[in-house]
């Protein structure tokens, strides 16, 4: 089995000392590298192979973003999974559009961090619940309404339960429906969005492109 190669980035020595040990037991994770700077990380970047980032928001030296944009630029095709003590709705949404492929809360239990990288890793989005909140909040007080003309009002609503991390059977119960007119309410919002996914949903939604979502 090929494991999935991390790199720690957080300025608290102890912090990312205990992480990297805990999740170098785990049999599909290999630790390459924990360092506290974004210069560190981007030299062993570098001259390593790296599947995974787990950054810090908040560096001694530097923020997230300006390292996932360094990082970019330096060629860095691998993943990279924010690992903070928390972040605003602003600061995640930029995070997820220059690069990251998730945010995880410190406050969450390892096995939650586990299987976030695995996620990740795998190609998909990652959203600790209480940021998706957040950003939910963000996206319907925006003025950008550019795909959300096209949406109808329970689409609207579907996707808002999606961006809230709901289940069906939880949007279905939020709006009085069955289980079956919220998957058919899904599908048609794949088909309008030209995704596939209920993470890349979230993702373009962040972005900005479906305008807001009605309560």
């Amino acid at each position: 089995m090929e494991r999935t190669k991390l790199l720690l980035v957080d300025d608290h020595i102890l912090f990312r000392e205990s992480l990297s040990r805990l999740l170098a037991s785990e049999p599909d994770f290999e630790i390459v590298g924990n360092c506290g700077t974004s210069a560190a990380a981007l030299e062993i970047l570098s001259r390593t192979r790296v599947d995974v980032v787990l950054l810090d928001f908040d560096l001694a030296e530097d923020h997230a973003d300006r390292f996932l944009a360094a990082a970019k630029h330096a060629g860095y095709e691998g993943k990279t999974l924010m690992v903070t003590a928390g972040m605003s709705a602003k600061e995640s949404s930029r995070a997820l559009q220059t690069g990251a492929s998730g945010v995880f809360l410190k406050h969450n239990s390892p096995g939650a961090l586990a299987k976030a990288i695995r996620l990740v890793a795998a190609g998909e989005m990652w959203v600790d619940p209480k940021v998706v909140r957040l950003m939910a909040d963000e996206v319907s007080q925006s003025d950008d309404q550019s795909l959300g003309k096209v949406l109808t009002e329970r689409e609207q609503q579907v996707l808002r339960g999606v961006f809230e991390g709901l289940t069906n059977k939880e949007i279905a119960d939020q709006l009085s429906v069955t289980d079956g007119a919220v998957k058919a309410t899904l599908q048609q919002l794949f088909r309008k969005t030209r995704v596939r996914t209920r993470s890349q949903l979230v993702r373009i939604a962040i972005e900005g492109s479906l305008g807001p979502m009605r309560r």
